[in-house]
């Protein structure tokens, strides 16, 4: 789920939800693909690229993005069931390759 605090919420179930809504946060956030590619060191083809196949899109990828955009990604069991077995972050990922 990407939420960004008190103006968005929105579940995710399937990749292709994702590019119309990184488009939207990038439109919201006032910025142009052109200017988006710049914070994050790419060209603007990149972004076209990945907002219109969201599903080529890592994990590392998505974050930088969602950070870009003032966004963050919540991961949650659906139906607010607990998980199966417990999950925990270990040690932080490596770099981001595009």
């Amino acid at each position: 789920m990407l939420a960004k605090p008190s103006t968005m919420k929105q579940l995710l179930s399937v990749s292709p939800q994702l590019g119309p809504l990184l488009q939207g946060a990038r439109k919201a956030a006032g910025l142009n693909q052109t200017q988006l590619a710049s914070r994050l060191g790419l060209s603007q083809s990149r972004v076209s690229a990945l907002e219109q196949n969201p599903g080529s899109i890592t994990v590392d990828q998505l974050l930088a993005l969602c950070a870009a955009l003032g966004l963050e990604v919540q991961v949650g069991s659906k139906g607010g069931q607990p998980p199966a077995q417990d999950w925990r972050v270990s040690e932080p990922p490596p770099s981001t390759e595009w």
